[in-house]
């Protein structure tokens, strides 16, 4: 365990947009993203330093890149410990802000989807392993370092966190974000990337297209009608990749946009408003 310092905690004061640029002792540090539940932040330090969230070690890039989540519902305090290579040291300790979510209401879901078969249950196991498998890449890429552009044009219809009510039957929180869109709409990659999966008829996601963005961070597009790209393939960001479907558990077409770290679902609206550190300058 590492000790708590005496350094004063700045970002966990910080309940907005977080901008972090700091040297204290030798140790260079630069940390963007919003201190709020479902959030992506992404640092910046001396390649050469070694980077610990919870004690867990975190890659870093050679150009000194990390990164790291906050879950929809989390309200722990958490330590981001940097320990440079001449012997300093600097903590920060984060506790993410509580966040109220909408509640929405679907009806029309086929009977079949709400009760599925023997058969039904198996597929979605199946679908479940090939997804798990695609998010648990941890690549050296740091494209998430890049910032992140909107997949789709058109007006949003779910958000993040949303507690969704399917025939009257609460189910599991939104964890994506929703683009209306007609079926064959062009979906674009939000950032570059890996693809690591293409499903085109998954139980409940329909086309499911999951890209790599490196360190932990995947992209999942839902309910597609199809794909333009194949597993294997490097995508550039705004490359199109996917068109908008009605696959899966839809009632219309749409894009169902998803970000993970590693198992951690985050929102992807947080991360539209990270910049592209290749080009952010502190003003």
């Amino acid at each position: 365990m590492f000790k708590r310092n005496s350094i004063k905690t700045i970002l966990a004061a910080v309940s907005l947009f977080a901008v972090a640029n700091v040297s204290y002792a030798k140790v260079a540090f630069q940390l963007e993203g919003d201190v709020t539940q479902g959030s992506l932040l992404v640092g910046k330090t001396s390649p050469t330093s070694q980077v610990f969230y919870d004690e867990t070690p975190l890659k870093l890039s050679r150009h000194g890149y990390f990164t790291f989540g906050f879950s929809r519902d989390d309200v722990e305090t958490h330590k981001l410990y940097i320990k440079a290579k001449n012997g300093e040291d600097l903590t920060q300790y984060l506790t993410p802000k509580k966040r109220e979510y909408n509640i929405q209401k679907v009806e029309g879901i086929d009977k079949k989807i709400m009760q599925p078969s023997e058969e039904a249950l198996k597929r979605i196991a199946q679908d479940s392993i090939q997804i798990r498998a695609a998010r648990a890449v941890a690549s050296d890429n740091i494209d998430f370092a890049h910032g992140f552009k909107a997949p789709a044009k058109g007006r949003i219809t779910g958000v993040y966190g949303s507690q969704r009510f399917y025939n009257g039957v609460p189910k599991n929180p939104h964890f994506g974000l929703d683009y209306a869109g007609p079926t064959g709409t062009l979906v674009k990659a939000p950032a570059a990337g890996i693809v690591t999966l293409w499903v085109p008829d998954m139980f409940y996601s329909g086309g499911t297209l999951i890209i790599d963005h490196g360190h932990g961070v995947t992209s999942t597009f839902l309910h597609l009608s199809g794909s333009k790209v194949k597993v294997g393939d490097h995508v550039k960001q705004g490359q199109n990749v996917a068109m908008i479907g009605s696959t899966g558990r839809s009632t219309g077409p749409h894009l169902d946009w998803r970000i993970n770290w590693h198992d951690v679902r985050l929102d992807p609206a947080l991360a539209l408003k990270l910049p592209n550190f290749h080009t952010y300058k502190k003003k």
